[in-house]
């Protein structure tokens, strides 16, 4: 290997094993600043700077604390029946609003898909698209209007399509029955699958059940049964 070549493999090298560390400190630069836009005003309206002699990073991480605590207890009271008859009312006054309950409903229910296996969604099926030969995920979320039924001379389903990385955003298609392929996955791992990007998901091939493609035939190759 010449000197050009080996400078230019050392190159790469390195910055395949610095980049991967260098975007993570990036990500977690905007996760950090962006959690800022709230503790700061937190610590700016309250004592608790005063009650860590005025140190603004123990202040900040005390305010931390405090939030991550107030999740778990909001959390652990949607459990008990008398407060989840209470969300559900905000929920129900959420959704009133224009423009805001569509974004509202559309993040609640990716997050309920994520973390657990009660969804509005039906079931996880594959989609020829966007061409012939590729699948997408898509979920099922009922039954389509009458009208694309009798078009279409068979049961016909509202699939919802998203988007990867990013479920929150896609489309929706009516697709006829015989153009599903059904699946054996969860919504949630279907979720998960389209967050991560199929990254590390090594039982995707056997829950989606693709269809076998056949090797394509050589010159002179003879089908079963000695059949040209």
């Amino acid at each position: 290997m010449t000197l050009s070549g080996r400078i230019k493999s050392s190159f790469i090298a390195g910055l395949i094993l610095v980049a991967p560390f260098a975007l993570t400190l990036f990500v977690l630069n905007i996760a950090v600043g962006f959690l800022l836009q709230f503790i700061d005003p937190i610590v700016q309206g309250t004592r608790l700077a005063a009650l860590v002699g005025d140190d603004i990073l123990a202040a900040q991480l005390l305010t931390a604390g405090l939030l991550v605590v107030t999740l778990i207890v909001l959390g652990y009271m949607t459990q008990i029946a008398v407060a989840r008859h209470l969300f559900g009312n905000f929920g129900k006054a959420i959704n009133v609003i224009p423009l805001f309950s569509t974004v509202y409903g559309a993040i609640r229910q990716v997050a309920n898909s994520l973390v657990n296996s009660q969804s509005s969604f039906k079931s996880v099926v594959l989609v020829e698209y966007p061409r012939p030969g590729t699948y997408a995920i898509g979920f099922i979320t009922g039954e389509s209007p009458t009208v694309a039924t009798s078009e279409a001379g068979e049961d016909v389903y509202n699939v919802y399509l998203p988007k990867s990385p990013n479920p929150t955003t896609g489309d929706l298609s009516l697709v006829p029955e015989s153009e599903l392929i059904e699946t054996d996955m969860s919504v949630s791992r279907g979720m998960r699958l389209l967050v991560t990007t199929g990254m590390g998901d090594d039982q995707m091939a056997e829950a989606v059940g693709l269809p076998e493609v056949p090797e394509p035939e050589t010159p002179g190759q003879t089908g079963g049964d000695g059949a040209p």
